[in-house]
């Protein structure tokens, strides 16, 4: 990594969790994506949930067919698939011979968009599945949240690490778990104490803002997501895990692109769309702690190696230009997509 007063240069990143959806909306995003990152790791909660190879390969093949025409080259997709109550130890070993699916997402059922299909009871309905993946080498990629509603919202990660993580951990030790989007000060000591193979995923959302955001003079639903933003404290602790060199945490995005108008409705839709420019977030966010060299171990090293991935040999730039966040941006079906803080101005510009 070189760090310069003018420039930053290091090795190409990941995105270890990435929404690209379907379609027309996937044509939209997937150049931004591709611009910044080598590779990702992509969510399977599409209508209806990728839960098998089959329909990955297929889903693969559609994002393959988008790149071709858009002539996208250097990015490769890693597939997942929706775990269910259903998903049985045999469709576990296809996923580990498969080569291209890397990974199973555990959604609680209701707790985030398109996981209506999700778990109900995680030990009770999943033990052969995690069995399977345990013996397999297969690791779970875990929403974090419990969706009882008599837990208060912002206390459904820490309730989650109770009721959920350390069961399951201490029923399957060796089981790879990714704690994805953590967003408090619980999960993030949870992850760095903890025995066994365990990872983090920390979005640029959450290292840069906390909830007061939200409601800056008044709703803004575009800073709106879920798990949701926390108190400063939380915010405090995970930019101190995201800077502190331990390969237990990474980059992933958690980006999530919907429509504006979907955003700004009664019932709005949860997610922020990073994607055009999370290392300018990113870069930003370890600037203000003081760790700029600490940037390229989140982002581009410590991602691989809990995979078990080669770590990519080109790089990118970012110039300290001044970048202003659009308003808005061109998305599917002639509608628009509101970046995370459009409207804002950054340091950073991202140069290739």
């Amino acid at each position: 990594m070189q760090i310069t007063q003018d420039a930053i240069t290091l090795i190409r990143p990941d995105d270890w969790h990435l929404h690209l959806r379907d379609d027309s909306a996937l044509a939209a995003v997937l150049p931004d994506s591709a611009k910044q990152f080598a590779r990702a790791i992509v969510m399977p909660n599409l209508k209806p949930p990728v839960t098998t190879v089959a329909m990955a390969q297929a889903y693969k093949e559609r994002i393959e067919a988008v790149m071709q025409a858009k002539n996208i080259e250097g990015f490769t997709p890693l597939m997942t698939l929706y775990l269910t109550n259903n998903t049985t130890a045999q469709e576990v070993e296809k996923v580990a011979h498969s080569g291209f699916v890397k990974a199973f997402k555990l959604y609680p059922a209701g707790a985030t968009t398109n996981s209506d299909a999700g778990v109900t009871d995680l030990l009770a309905n999943c033990s052969a599945a995690l069995e399977a993946m345990q013996k397999h080498g297969v690791p779970l990629l875990v929403h974090g949240e419990v969706t009882d509603p008599s837990v208060d919202l912002f206390d459904r990660e820490a309730v989650f690490i109770d009721r959920v993580m350390l069961p399951l951990r201490n029923a399957f030790p060796a089981l790879k778990v990714v704690f994805e989007h953590i967003t408090t000060k619980h999960g993030a000591h949870y992850v760095r104490d903890a025995e066994g193979p365990i990872g983090a995923t920390i979005t640029p959302q959450h290292l840069l803002y906390n909830r007061n955001v939200i409601f800056q003079g008044g709703i803004r639903p575009h800073y709106y997501c879920l798990p949701v933003l926390k108190r400063e404290e939380h915010r405090v602790a995970l930019v101190e895990a995201a800077t502190s060199g331990n390969p237990r945490f990474f980059l992933g995005t958690d980006s999530a692109p919907h429509a504006k108008g979907a955003k700004e409705a009664a019932c709005g839709c949860a997610g922020c769309y990073s994607a055009l420019h999370a290392m300018e977030l990113y870069a930003t966010a370890f600037e203000k702690a003081g760790k700029l060299e600490a940037l390229e171990g989140f982002a581009s090293l410590h991602g691989p190696a809990f995979y078990g991935l080669p770590v990519n040999t080109s790089t990118i730039t970012l110039e300290r230009r001044a970048f202003e966040i659009p308003a808005e941006l061109n998305y599917a079906d002639n509608q628009y997509l509101v970046p995370l803080a459009a409207g804002e101005q950054l340091a950073w510009s991202f140069v290739g």
